[in-house]
């Protein structure tokens, strides 16, 4: 996908890639990828397909150049640089873990995906981090590797993931006669639910909890649909339940935090701010980007991603990032 805001500007091309890690007779692997029409080494990665959320494009691009699906983990550094024929690239980076079995549902809620030809990738590696460094043709590519390496070295490479949605746009109140909870999404409000199935599958989600209320579990049902996967229906999470008793909500983050299960919860807008509260307690003075600090705290849609290391007690955030749904989704096929 490509970003023109005017005619007579550069072309600013959009990709996105990972890290992919793995951890082999107590040593940091990492995977390269050679490409025999530059002849180079570098990180799997490619541009973005029109309408593709970033996050489904470094996870189909890297099973494309790698050959195995991939689950993404924390973000590392984007990278920009200038491309020969003009214009800038800039590629997205995630630390990246081959799937295994407990993620067949995340990956049930992807496309298939064709094996990228010897033309394009010629050979692939695992490599330790320094071995990597040197072979790695591009310098600017050894940043990202700098940040990985890091992460693995302080323990916070190996994580989970506790997402948190606001449910899409829904009929407003002034136009609907009947019971608050079961109050529709709008036709904006189902292409944004669709839109999240692809971030969802792309973080490897396992598990939907949700509001009872009509928005919020039809917000999760494309993805619930897609993966084959439960909901799980949480009176606490409606904006009835929430101002009954705030406090279920944050020990059922605090619970979601420490639980060794991906997660995604689906609320509203009321409940927002006990929930990124409860978040804020397991972050740290190193936790990597920003919880939202003021109303609405999320737009209809938007997703927000903690990347947690450790269960129970011991778990903490070690990276936040947002993701909000693209602007053209695809049709629901």
């Amino acid at each position: 996908m490509s970003d023109v805001s005017h005619p007579a500007s550069p072309l600013l091309v959009h990709a996105a890639g990972a890290l992919v890690w793995r951890e082999r007779h107590g040593g940091l692997e990492v995977a390269l990828v050679h490409r025999p029409r530059y002849q180079d080494w570098s990180w799997p990665k490619g541009k973005l397909e029109p309408g593709e959320a970033v996050t489904a494009a470094a996870v189909r691009e890297v099973a494309e150049e790698i050959g195995v699906p991939v689950v993404l983990g924390v973000p590392l550094p984007t990278l920009r640089y200038h491309l020969p024929e003009g214009g800038t690239k800039q590629v997205r980076y995630w630390a990246a873990r081959e799937a295994g079995q407990d993620d067949a549902s995340a990956l049930a809620a992807r496309p298939a995906i064709m094996r990228a030809s010897p033309d394009e990738i010629d050979d692939m590696v695992w490599v330790r981090p320094g071995a990597a460094s040197r072979m790695l043709t591009r310098p600017t590519d050894r940043r990202p590797l700098e940040v990985l390496t890091r992460l693995w070295a302080t323990d916070r490479l190996r994580t989970r993931l506790m997402a948190v949605a606001r449910h899409g746009q829904a009929r407003p109140r002034a136009r609907w006669s009947g019971e608050e909870g079961d109050r529709p999404l709008t036709e904006i409000g189902l292409r944004q639910a669709r839109a999240l199935v692809p971030v969802l599958a792309a973080f490897g989600v396992r598990t939907v909890v949700s509001s009872p209320w009509q928005r919020c579990v039809g917000t999760a049902a494309p993805y619930v649909s897609a993966s084959g996967t439960s909901v799980e229906l949480v009176e606490a999470l409606c904006e009835a339940g929430h101002a009954h008793d705030p406090g279920q909500v944050g020990a059922l983050v605090t619970a979601e935090l420490g639980d060794p299960q991906d997660a995604v919860i689906v609320t509203h807008r009321p409940v927002l701010p006990t929930v990124v509260a409860a978040i804020g307690e397991s972050t740290r003075k190193w936790t990597g980007g920003s919880l939202p600090s003021r109303d609405p705290f999320l737009r209809t849609g938007e997703l927000l991603v903690a990347h947690v290391a450790g269960t129970g007690a011991k778990a903490r955030v070690v990276a936040l990032e947002h993701h909000r749904p693209v602007r053209r989704p695809p049709a629901a096929g």
